[in-house]
């Protein structure tokens, strides 16, 4: 079954980190990376479609320019700049050489939090797929505002790294195989480099929370981390495709993994996948609104799949407007699911408590009875 998973992909998505394109000494692999292209263009060659979500633009340009350190948003705004030309062209003059056509995507938080931007993407990267090309993806380091945007700084974005991009775009997509090569060989029961006596695990078949807690932060020079990659992995099998954590400096890892060389971790779908509006509403937009509900209301949406209604609210926190996507959180003020409100927190707030029949007299409208009907909620 493992096997077949790998086997009968068709679309795959491979995700390469910044520590994997470098040597040591923390030059570029060149060699590394055209054995990437070489594999990569094989599978093309072979009728599958690949996008290639890439790290790495912002450590060329902090080489190009003989910097140290990239520390400072502006800094590291500036060598993004500089250091994607130069990965795209080691990637477009790579892939010539065999034949294949790629394509430069470079996305932001926002392609994925609008709704009309994201299922514009969509559209156009299943065209460059249906054209034969390979979409080259990377995180918009020289316009992203994450880090310097006050309101930006109060929301969850849906992602800050390749790893959850990759994630984002895997989901989108309907991609049969994630593959996120790194520094290590997959997923292991401690940490390897401070443990030489850590397991490695194979399979998983839920990326639950005894799961999760095996994550770390990054190495140094990356942004993820075990810890990213693991959250990327619990949104691609939920989206219904698997995920294959491996080492990236192995030579012809991609070529291996589709020889069925007993390589990485494996991380199964899960059995019950989300829907493509779910899955934007979970995990692709960036969330600032909260609604806090109490227990009954918990278990209604948990337990019994049920809508939230104005009886079971405790507290709106933030400003939103009806139709944005807000975090809903227990009476521990742990996020537990997330879900498309039918009222602005102005109006929600004027109803907290309140029975379903009361909404037209309390606001002089009614839209529906539920704050979020259980169609639009996601639980996490």
């Amino acid at each position: 079954m493992v096997k077949n998973k790998i086997k009968n992909a068709k679309r795959i998505v491979i995700k390469v980190g910044t520590n994997v394109l470098r040597n040591d000494d923390g030059e570029i692999a060149l060699s590394r990376i055209y054995s990437f292209i070489e594999d990569i263009s094989r599978l093309v060659k072979s009728g599958r479609e690949v996008i290639l979500v890439t790290s790495g633009a912002v450590g060329l340009g902090k080489k190009r320019l003989g910097l140290e350190s990239s520390e400072g948003v502006a800094l590291k705004q500036a060598c993004a700049a500089i250091g994607q030309g130069k990965l795209m062209s080691i990637y477009s003059q790579g892939f010539d050489t065999f034949g294949v056509i790629v394509a430069q995507i470079l996305l932001t938080e926002d392609d994925f939090h609008s709704r009309k931007k994201y299922l514009s993407l969509r559209t156009t990267l299943t065209r460059l797929l249906q054209l034969g090309v390979v979409p080259i993806i990377n995180q918009n380091d020289t316009v992203s505002t994450v880090e310097i945007d006050e309101e930006m700084k109060e929301r969850l974005v849906c992602f800050s790294d390749n790893d959850k991009l990759s994630a984002l775009v895997a989901s989108e997509l309907d991609a049969d195989l994630t593959i996120l090569l790194s520094d290590i060989n997959g997923l292991y029961e401690s940490n390897p480099k401070t443990n030489p006596d850590a397991k490695l695990i194979k399979v998983v078949h839920d990326v639950n929370d005894d799961i999760l807690s095996y994550g770390t932060d990054a190495s140094e020079g990356g942004r993820g981390g075990m810890k990213t990659k693991l959250q990327a992995a619990q949104v691609v099998t939920r989206s219904g495709g698997t995920v294959i954590i491996t080492n990236g400096k192995i030579p012809y890892i991609i070529g291996k993994i589709f020889n069925n060389e007993d390589i990485g971790t494996i991380f199964l779908p899960h059995k019950e996948s989300l829907s493509r509006k779910k899955r934007w509403i979970g995990y692709a937009t960036n969330i600032i609104g909260k609604i806090k509900i109490n227990a009954n209301a918990k278990e209604a949406i948990i337990e019994k799949k049920k809508s939230l209604l104005p009886i079971g609210v405790i507290e709106v926190i933030h400003d939103f407007k009806q139709a944005e996507v807000v975090s809903i959180l227990d009476e521990n003020d742990e996020e537990i699911a997330r879900g498309m409100v039918n009222y602005p927190s102005e109006d929600i707030k004027k109803i907290i408590g309140c029975h379903s029949d009361d909404i037209q007299k309390i606001l002089g409208y009614k839209n529906y009875d539920a704050i979020i009907t259980r169609d639009n909620i996601t639980i996490l």
